[in-house]
Order: structure tokens, then C-alpha cells, then sequence
């Protein structure tokens, strides 16, 4: 496997993404894969595995060019002169497009779409992308704990999100550091407060200072959207209702979901499955009584390789 290609790539908007090209031997016949970020977190955690290899190393591995994308305001991506404001929109439809444009371009594999792996918000955005831009050059879709309709929430989300107003105010700075100093103190004496968003029982908590890399400030014009597409249950995007859009969109569409996921619930996460109209689409239900599930384990759990990893590898090479 090579070393990661690393790119700085103008958004048009006064930012740069930061972007990465993971390959080995890329099997003919390809298309590259974009793995898009979600909220609160940046795209160290596709390339970060405590026990094994990573996502990225994973599908690389399997012959698949894998491209990752820092999003504005996400892990080494840079504010040259652009706002910091932007909400779903800017993202989904600038900063996608930009991404899916210079993977095409600078691809080694010759493709004319790329597929997208949707991981939490990633997904809503890759959906977002697609109903709004019905030309875009996108094949397969994957959503690693994603949503676009919230069907249920749960009540922790619905506390912190129950005042668009309020979360719209709030500035949170340094949650990083926070983060490493407080995760691996949580993770020794008490780890169940952890369970909505990684279960001590199914990770290895012990590199907890390492994961926490993924880690990003909250972003208040985001907070203050989420609330309000919690309240209306609906993902609208620049007047096109997305999640209606789902059942006209014809993508081959592989949808994870996590059983014990407390950021976003099964039900939600499954929804977009239930209702999208592609005919080609498989569901994976990961978890159960003994090795429960949250919303970050998809990516860090004991087994991820076999249990998730290949799944979508293979999915993607027989989509």
C-alpha cells in the first residue's frame, strides 16, 4: 500500500479541503471512493483502528482507490479568506462538489462517478448532494450510521437540540482538548456514560487519546439547522425536501446501522433504506445482545475488518 497523496483543494469560497488518495493495487474496472465526514468530527477515525487495520487501509487492501475529504471547518482543511459561516448546504452542495471533482480529476482509475461512503451527517450530505444536483457523477451510496429523515430521537439528541434559538447561540471552542483529557478518564472509571456513542464493550477504549483526533468544535449556524431539521423531521436543503427525493433516487445504496446507536437510532438510520427507490440496495444490521453497536464503533469495534469493513469493499466492487 502507498502512502497517502495529500491535496489542498480550493473550494471557490475561501477555503482549502484538505483531501487524501489511499491506493495499493487498484483492480480494474474501479471507481474511487469519497468517504465524507459528519458533524462534530473530521476524517481521521476512516484511517485509525485500535486492533487492526483502519476503513481506509481495509477497502485500499481490497483494490479500491480511497479518497478521504476535510470538509470547511474540519480537520486540516484551511480558512484562507472565506466566511465561517455555513450550515448543511454549503457543505453538502459546495464542498462535496468540490471534493467529487478533483477525485475525478486527478483519479488514477479512469471512472466518470465516484461512489460516496456517507458516515453519520456524511450521509445526510451525499443525499443532500445528489437530490440537489440530479447530474452529479455519483454511483453507489453508503451510509455508515447516517440518516435523512429523523423518525426517532433519541432523548439525550432531542435535550441538547430542543432550542434551535439557544444551540444557535452557544460557541464551543477547544472541544479537542477536552476531549483527550476527559475521554480516557471516562473510559477507565466509567465507561457506560460512554454507550450512546462508543460501548466499552464492543471497542478497545485503552488508545482513547489517539481517537479523539476525530474530535471537532461544534459549529453554532450547524447546531441551529440540526435543531430545526430535528423539530421538522425532514431534511430540506436550499427549498428541495431531500428526504421525499429519496424514494426518485435509483443509486445502488448499501446502509449500515448500528443496534445500540444513541447519537442516531436504528430506526432513523434504517429509514433512508426503507424508503429510497434504487432497487439495488442491501441492508447490514450490526450488533446484538453480546457485542452491542454505537454510532462510532462502525469504525473502531473489535471485528470491524470482517464484520463491516469487507462488507462494504465488497458491495462497492459488485455495485
Amino acid at each position: 500500500m502507498t502512502s497517502p497523496d495529500h491535496f489542498l483543494v480550493d473550494n471557490g469560497v475561501g477555503w482549502r479541503l484538505a483531501m487524501t488518495r489511499t491506493t495499493s493495487k487498484v483492480a480494474p474496472g474501479t471507481r474511487p471512493v469519497l468517504i465524507v465526514p459528519g458533524y462534530g468530527m473530521n476524517s481521521f477515525i476512516f484511517g485509525f483502528h485500535p486492533g487492526g487495520p483502519s476503513l481506509i487501509e481495509c477497502l485500499a487492501a481490497r483494490g479500491l482507490e480511497v479518497w478521504t475529504v476535510d470538509l470547511r471547518g474540519q480537520g486540516k482543511s484551511i480558512r484562507a479568506f472565506g466566511t465561517a459561516r455555513y450550515g448543511i448546504a454549503e457543505l453538502a452542495l459546495e464542498d462535496v462538489g468540490v471534493a467529487i471533482r478533483h477525485v475525478l480529476a486527478t483519479t488514477t482509475t479512469g471512472a466518470g462517478d465516484v461512489d460516496l461512503i456517507g458516515c453519520s451527517l456524511g450521509t445526510a450530505l451525499s443525499f443532500a448532494h445528489v437530490a440537489c444536483v440530479p447530474s452529479a457523477p455519483v454511483h453507489a451510496i453508503v451510509s455508515m450510521a447516517g440518516l435523512v429523515t429523523w423518525k426517532a430521537v433519541h432523548p439525550i439528541v432531542r435535550l441538547a437540540f430542543g432550542s434551535p434559538r439557544l444551540i444557535g447561540m452557544l460557541r464551543f471552542k477547544n472541544t479537542r482538548r477536552m476531549a483527550r483529557i476527559a475521554l480516557p478518564i471516562i473510559a477507565k472509571v466509567a465507561p457506560a456514560v460512554l454507550s450512546v456513542y462508543l460501548n466499552h464493550r464492543s471497542t478497545d477504549l485503552s488508545q482513547a487519546s489517539r481517537m479523539v483526533q476525530t474530535v471537532e468544535d461544534p459549529h453554532p449556524m450547524m447546531n441551529r439547522e440540526i435543531a430545526e431539521w430535528i423539530a421538522r423531521g425532514d431534511l430540506i436543503v436550499r427549498g428541495v425536501n431531500v428526504s421525499e427525493k429519496l424514494r426518485e433516487l435509483t443509486h445502488p445504496f448499501f446502509c449500515i446501522v448500528a443496534n445500540d446507536d444513541g447519537i442516531v437510532l436504528p430506526s432513523t438510520s434504517r429509514h433512508t433504506y426503507d424508503v429510497m427507490g434504487s432497487t439495488n440496495k442491501q441492508l447490514l444490521m450490526i450488533g446484538d445482545r453480546e457485542m452491542p453497536i454505537a454510532h462510532a464503533d462502525l469504525f473502531l469495534c473489535r471485528g470491524a475488518q470482517e464484520r463491516i469493513f469487507m462488507p462494504i469493499a465488497d458491495f462497492l466492487l459488485m455495485a
